[in-house]
């Protein structure tokens, strides 16, 4: 009995893909309008729920912008001015820079002069832990609608 056996490598043989061809895949399946973990800061990093972290994050922003604002003459100087928009931006080093946003109808407001005082006022805030985005420190933009309260 002669039993004849044929082995050829071509059925195990598969196609590996190139790492740029992996790359590119993996590059494509990611969102990057979003980010795994948003900046937060000490008072809120205790908070386990993403959008509650989130969610505390901005108000502890907003409420400390509003305090420093507060302290400067932005609503005598525009007193029909009462909500600035703010774009904050949060780089992956923890340095932040803020922007006065204006609607295109804002010609009655001296864009310079309110962008001069947020750079004076907006200063000395506590540490901002950058966004994360798959491990690493990303640099992220937001807006925050900013109340400006006449002094009464």
């Amino acid at each position: 009995m002669v039993f004849v056996i044929f082995n050829s490598c071509q059925y195990f043989e598969k196609q590996i893909p190139s790492e740029k061809e992996l790359l590119q895949k993996e590059l494509k399946s990611i969102n990057w309008k979003e980010v795994d973990e948003y900046p937060t800061v000490a008072n809120c990093e205790s908070i386990g729920d993403k959008k509650q972290r989130q969610k505390c994050f901005f108000d502890v922003m907003s409420q400390l912008i509003q305090e420093k604002l507060n302290i400067d003459s932005l609503s005598i100087l525009y007193p029909d001015l009462d909500t600035i928009q703010v774009k904050v931006t949060v780089f992956p080093n923890s340095k932040m820079t803020f922007e006065p946003e204006f609607q295109k109808d804002s010609v009655a407001y001296d864009t310079i002069k309110i962008d001069s005082i947020l750079h004076a006022r907006l200063i000395d805030f506590p540490k901002v832990n950058p966004a994360i985005k798959r491990g690493l420190p990303v640099k992220t933009q937001f807006i925050l609608p900013v109340i400006i309260k006449a002094k009464e």
